[in-house]
């Protein structure tokens, strides 16, 4: 009904966001160290669910959503990401290769994603005119307050992004990566950087493979260049203190790779680390 008529009720688009300190951190003196949970209307959410069940049939049969995305979508989680970094990593053992992997974050995620881009990418996903008029409602006119112990802000419009706590968040987080994911492969392609893609919601990797730690080096370097620009059109920016570099090596000699200097792109310098944590598996 709701997207029939185009129109998302007031009522569902206030919330209270009630603030709670994250636990076991050594001060507490930073917006970081605390946790925003919103409370949505509970009739709200389930609407939600149902439509985000709906929209994410219509784009995956319409051939919309990159296949290297693996999170935001049903019956996808980070153990299909798992399993497929670690085929990609034995595949390329069997050729006596190494497997080399930068995996980036994409800071303030869900209140990054541009409305106007949404709406564009809803359009191009061929979804009928009727839902993208849903979400132009969906979306503006937001009312939200702070509860913080015993304080309580007053109420405030946050039109900006998508809730992280909505369920629609993520299939319209998928939605709005998928062009930049097509781009960014059609632009490795034509210049010929053999690196391929494994995205889950905003934690994703950069993968290479070859016999040579140089080359690799290199073609992550040219990989990340074309990444970071593309982010910034979108409006993104990495969050540099997550960004990490790890190497896959199955030889047993001494294996000391060299840095991969990224400050002439304005990134970081990352040193290869000896065991890396992603998505809850641990590569050593």
């Amino acid at each position: 009904m709701c997207i029939n008529l185009g129109h998302w009720p007031n009522h569902f688009k206030h919330s209270s966001t009630v603030i709670i300190p994250k636990p076991n951190k050594l001060a507490y003196d930073s917006p970081k160290s605390f946790r925003p949970i919103v409370l949505l209307n509970t009739i709200g959410k389930l609407i939600e669910k149902a439509t985000t069940k709906h929209l994410q049939f219509q784009v995956i049969k319409n051939n919309f959503i990159h296949p290297s995305q693996l999170g935001s979508l049903k019956f996808k989680s980070t153990t299909d990401a798992g399993i497929t970094l670690t085929h990609i990593i034995q595949s390329g053992w069997i050729k006596n290769k190494i497997t080399s992997t930068l995996a980036f974050d994409i800071a303030q995620f869900f209140p990054s994603l541009n409305h106007h881009m949404l709406i564009l990418f809803l359009t191009k996903a061929g979804l009928d005119p009727k839902v993208t008029s849903f979400f132009e409602d969906f979306l503006v006119k937001r009312k939200t307050n702070y509860t913080w112990n015993e304080f309580s802000s007053p109420t405030f419009e946050v039109n900006v992004g998508v809730g992280q706590v909505s369920a629609l968040s993520l299939i319209l987080s998928a939605l709005y990566l998928s062009p930049l994911l097509y781009i960014l492969e059609k632009h490795l392609k034509t210049i010929n950087i053999p690196v391929s893609l494994l995205s889950f919601v905003d934690d994703s990797l950069l993968i290479s493979q070859n016999k040579s730690i140089n080359i690799l080096n290199s073609q992550l370097f040219c990989s990340y260049n074309i990444l970071s620009s593309l982010l910034d059109k979108f409006g993104f920016n990495i969050e540099y203190s997550k960004t990490e570099l790890f190497h896959f090596n199955r030889s047993h000699r001494t294996f000391n790779p060299p840095p991969l200097n990224l400050l002439p792109l304005e990134g970081p310098v990352l040193y290869p680390k000896n065991s890396w944590k992603y998505l809850g598996f641990i590569f050593d």
